[in-house]
């Protein structure tokens, strides 16, 4: 039980690093707190019911068409919404007020178009390319199905997929931001967002981008939620907001490639208190954060925050 637990718990931390990298981004980038964060990731979830109920096509196809479609979104609602509050005296707490009751809006418009049951997409739904992926990776026929072994514990291939998925996607980060042009004053943009205007550094068109990418990051987690959790509702957005904000705390506030060691840290004691003390483990997130600001408020990797 505690290898299973063990590598369970690495598997979902590095898809909870998935859920929480785009909510720091974004906090890291226009020091805004998205409350919102967990409802787009609930929305990317309900794209891959979308693709696999309505197109019936492999769920797979429905990461990089979330990842886009949300990008535009995040750049749009950036536009609408987010320069009012960098004019504001005091942002950040406008921030707060202003994403909660797009969440609460994002809920209610949800639960009037898919009503308030949970939605799940079953094994069987995962198509060609899933099974090929699985094929190349680990090896078997198309028709074997049936977990993956590590260390001789049987994990669904759907965990296996989604961490890997969070492994590109954190790779994808670090290029973004240590790799690129446009990542390059994005770090400018977060380490003085002032200073970055001064020097003729187009912030909104730098903000806008990371906000959409932000966005679009939590959509693609948002495809695996319902393999992840096993199923969604409306209402799944609050819980997630929450554990993103867990996990980003853990790892570093404002430091996105924090968030990974954040999350393999939360996905490891999920795991652990889910198999030993499973009656705990909605608490978790919760006691994590308490317990995080109290004893090292800036997180587990505050010190080590790397700008330029």
């Amino acid at each position: 039980m505690l290898i299973y637990a063990l590598v369970a718990g690495v598997l979902f931390g590095l898809y909870f690093s998935l859920v929480g990298i785009g909510l720091n981004l974004v906090f890291g980038v226009m020091r805004i707190v998205n409350l919102a964060h967990g409802d787009f990731l609930m929305l990317g979830a309900f794209v891959a019911f979308g693709v696999v109920t309505l197109a019936g096509i492999d769920p797979l196809f429905a990461v990089p068409l979330a990842f886009v479609l949300f990008v535009l979104v995040g750049m749009l609602l950036y536009w609408v919404l987010v320069p009012r509050l960098q004019g504001s005296v005091n942002p950040e707490m406008l921030s707060i007020i202003l994403f909660f009751g797009l969440s609460q809006v994002i809920e209610a418009v949800t639960t009037i178009f898919f009503g308030t049951s949970e939605r799940s997409i079953q094994s069987r739904a995962l198509g060609t390319v899933f099974q090929t992926i699985k094929i190349k990776l680990f090896g078997g026929t198309p028709d074997s199905g049936g977990p993956i072994q590590i260390f001789g514990q049987g994990f669904p291939a759907s965990w296996v997929i989604a961490s890997i998925t969070s492994l590109i996607a954190i790779a994808f980060v670090y290029v973004y931001l240590y790799r690129t042009r446009l990542g390059t004053l994005t770090r400018a943009v977060m380490s003085r967002r002032d200073e970055a205007f001064a020097t003729g550094i187009d912030v909104d068109r730098v903000s806008a981008a990371a906000f959409g990418i932000g966005l679009g990051l939590a959509a693609v987690a948002g495809v695996f939620a319902p393999f992840m959790f096993g199923s969604v509702t409306p209402a799944f957005g609050a819980d997630a907001t929450v554990t993103s904000f867990a996990i980003v705390v853990l790892g570093s506030l404002g430091n996105p490639l924090g968030t990974a060691l954040g999350g393999v840290v939360y996905g490891v004691c999920y795991m652990l208190v889910q198999t030993y003390l499973s009656s705990w483990a909605d608490l978790l997130p919760y006691v994590l954060l308490i317990f995080i600001l109290l004893l090292r408020p800036s997180g587990l990797l505050g010190r080590r925050v790397r700008v330029a």
